[in-house]
């Protein structure tokens, strides 16, 4: 089977597992999920924060932007700017975003940050692997985000039904450092 064909099939099942969550259980699952991964020391000790605003099954990610927004910490968020990459810009409040591309909370103000002045880089997915590739929705942007952000640490989050064995991989796909779940943190393991 072709990569791409086995992608889609990943993320059609891996977005119905996910989409049948009960949603007091994704909101249960999103706290413990939240609160392991603000202790995780790249995040615990990054500033700024770049994260997403979640939509839909997704992590919720609320509770994580306002705890990063309580600490004092510069929180970084992402919108498509006009030429149709991802950009990433700073805000203090959740009461500034606005529905941007397709209908996705974005920053009003769009005054670009380079991702790679991020202390860390933390990135939704359909679907992880334990070697910590990443399968999105199949645009791209991510990939070519986290390219532009060069050494900052990358943490994916998801749902642990979300862990696959294996994700199909290709040259343009970026994979992260971590992926913390509601149940566990999982390192991706260099070759030596």
């Amino acid at each position: 089977m072709e990569t791409a064909v086995r992608k889609a099939t990943i993320r059609r099942l891996v977005l119905s597992r996910r989409g049948q969550l009960d949603p007091a259980d994704r909101a249960e699952r999103g706290v413990a999920l939240i609160g392991r991964l603000l202790h995780l020391p790249e995040v615990s000790e990054a500033d700024p924060v770049l994260a997403f605003v979640s939509i839909t099954s997704e992590v919720p990610t609320a509770m994580l932007l306002q705890a990063v927004l309580k600490t004092g910490k510069r929180l970084l968020l992402p919108f498509v700017a006009d030429d149709g990459a991802l950009r990433a810009t700073a805000i203090s409040s959740l009461d500034e975003l606005e529905p941007g591309y397709r209908g996705i909370p974005e920053p009003r103000a769009r005054l670009p940050v380079s991702p790679d002045s991020a202390g860390v880089v933390i990135v939704p997915g359909v679907a992880f692997d334990e070697q910590c590739n990443r399968l999105g929705y199949g645009g791209g942007f991510y990939d070519v985000f986290l390219r532009a952000a060069g050494s900052v640490p990358r943490v994916g989050i998801c749902f642990d039904v979300q862990v696959v064995d294996a994700i199909p991989i290709e040259d343009h796909d970026e994979p992260v450092d971590v992926v913390v779940t509601e149940e566990r943190a999982i390192r991706r393991r260099r070759l030596e």
